[in-house]
């Protein structure tokens, strides 16, 4: 017995003692005490020849001297550091480096921040809202009426019904929010992602983004909205491209307008995209609707305004000629790298 306090005596010692230069030294230092065949197991092999009534206080040594090995050992790392153990070699500072590759903005946010530009020159700011939004925000306020194929669950991502709360399917919650705090006149645009119960293929996603925007003041009328809109295309898409306004439903303006532009990545020859028509719809709009004025409690009589929608998805597709919308959110890599160089 004595015997073994002697050698764990003259171990805890060398521990305490021990001095490293570098990272080889210290994994030696680990093998000889901490290591399977190593000191420390050495000796817990020797509890076996320990008289029963000494093995308690025998145990609470080598436990202790353990913890001295477990301790000098982190101790010696950090002094050191965690340079590869074993390694002879220098570093060759001779060699090239490796290439720094650079990241890229997604398209997606590229086209949005092109379109944002161009509305904050002529005076717009932007606002922004929750993705998770009430029906009456999405829906009641803005005159959908309860039996709109809209508010069914084959198109809404709903998450709890009674009261309802869904995925919002347009950013026109936003508009509403806006104007139920009643700071007129409004002139802003409303970017974000937005989420529909739809089939996904080239030409449609489950999820994807808007920029929606709305002007309420005294005196607004259906020719200030087209000609901002006719700005923001000849802005966006050049002063070569063809316009054209077709008559068109919605319950949240009257009237209400879609704007086409010529398909140019078919230079309007017809292809899946333009569904071989030559022209793409880009946007819905129309002048506010007197029932969404009221239900956010402005004056239809003194106030009125004009609002518009549109998807960024398609016109970053027409933007840069693809003609799928489904690379979008594949994060293919080989995909985003074509845009490292697009600002």
């Amino acid at each position: 017995m004595e015997e073994l306090l002697d050698k764990v005596r003259t171990y805890k010692q060398e521990i305490e003692a021990a001095i490293c230069h570098n990272a080889k030294d210290v994994e030696q230092f680990r093998i000889r005490f901490l290591g399977t065949k190593g000191i420390v197991k050495e000796l817990m092999n020797e509890m076996r020849n320990v008289p029963k009534e000494a093995k308690k206080d025998f145990g609470a040594t080598l436990n202790d001297f353990k913890l001295c090995a477990e301790s000098k050992y982190a101790s010696l790392q950090n002094e050191v550091g965690h340079s590869d153990v074993g390694s002879n070699e220098k570093d060759d500072w001779s060699l090239p480096a490796y290439p720094s590759t650079t990241g890229s903005r997604h398209p997606i946010q590229l086209v949005m921040n092109k379109m944002i530009s161009i509305f904050t020159k002529i005076g717009f700011t932007i606002a922004e809202g929750p993705e998770i939004e009430d029906d009456w925000h999405n829906f009641t306020a803005l005159n959908l009426p309860e039996y709109h194929p809209a508010r069914d669950m084959q198109d809404t991502f709903y998450i709890s019904k009674n009261p309802d709360w869904l995925l919002r399917t347009h950013t026109s919650s936003v508009q509403v929010r806006v104007m139920k705090e009643g700071k007129l006149p409004i002139r802003q645009i409303f970017p974000g992602r937005v989420y529909r119960n739809e089939t996904i293929s080239a030409r449609s996603h489950c999820f994807f983004h808007q920029i929606e925007g709305l002007y309420i003041d005294k005196d607004v009328s259906f020719a200030d909205l087209k000609q901002t809109l006719y700005y923001f295309v000849k802005e966006m898409f050049g002063a070569d491209v063809e316009v054209r306004f077709r008559p068109s439903y919605f319950p949240f303006t009257e009237p209400s307008a879609e704007m086409d532009v010529s398909c140019f990545i078919c230079n309007s020859k017809g292809c899946n995209v333009c569904k071989y028509t030559g022209w793409v719809e880009i946007l819905g709009c129309g002048m506010v609707h007197p029932n969404v004025l009221k239900n956010c409690g402005i004056d239809p009589e003194v106030y009125t305004g004009f609002a518009w929608g549109m998807g960024v998805e398609r016109t970053t597709m027409m933007q840069y000629g693809i003609k799928d919308i489904r690379l979008f959110s594949e994060n293919d890599v080989r995909f985003l790298e074509q845009f490292k160089h697009v600002f």
